[in-house]
């Protein structure tokens, strides 16, 4: 800005700013209040025109060299979860794996969960009808979760084949008792002892 129309603008500060005063019935401003408030006026127009782009990169820079960066947690790392596509629900996972949630959460994600750990649960379980009526229960999840028309997540678990299951289960029942049942081979001895005890 040439500097004659830097001075008219000024003056045109200047005018508005004891216009104003005077209109308020207050006090007559001396020429060094006016000036004061002239350069105020000019200041706060100037920070109106910063964008919030620059405010912004203007806050960051600063704060980096106040060195409030330095003790991030993921400091010169990648920061997990921005490899994959875009999920609508990460902060509902990542909340539920931050505090170890269980129970918790919309049924598409407890049923994922639930058929990851659904062998373990059964091998947990005493007898056969356990078995069965676990299974039943987990598909009867599995229906329901599909019939919901609540939004979220789409229910991706399939159903399991009962009868495939306890057939499963059975084979692995059977190789733990025979892995109790099988003696435990008899330690070999090395061929320095053979040596030393001269048998």
């Amino acid at each position: 800005m040439p500097r004659d129309a830097r001075h008219s603008a000024l003056e045109a500060r200047l005018e508005r700013a004891a216009s104003l005063r005077a209109g308020s019935g207050g006090p007559e401003l001396t020429e060094e209040e006016l000036a004061h408030e002239a350069e105020q006026e000019a200041l706060r127009e100037k920070r109106a025109q910063l964008d919030t782009a620059a405010r912004a990169d203007y806050l960051v820079r600063e704060a980096m060299a106040q060195g409030k960066f330095d003790e991030l947690q993921y400091a010169g790392k990648q920061v997990p979860g921005l490899d994959g596509g875009y999920d609508p629900d990460w902060w509902l996972k990542g909340l539920i794996q931050r505090e170890n949630l269980s129970g918790l959460g919309p049924e598409a994600i407890l049923l994922r969960t639930a058929d990851k750990e659904l062998e373990q649960t059964l091998d947990a379980l005493p007898g056969e009808r356990q078995v069965r009526e676990a299974l039943e229960e987990f598909n009867r999840r599995v229906v329901n979760a599909r019939r919901q028309l609540q939004g979220g997540p789409p229910v991706v678990t399939p159903t399991r084949d009962v009868e495939e299951e306890v057939a499963r289960w059975r084979d692995r029942r059977a190789a733990v008792v025979s892995e109790e049942e099988s003696p435990a081979p008899e330690p070999r001895r090395g061929w320095w002892r053979k040596i030393v005890n001269g048998s």
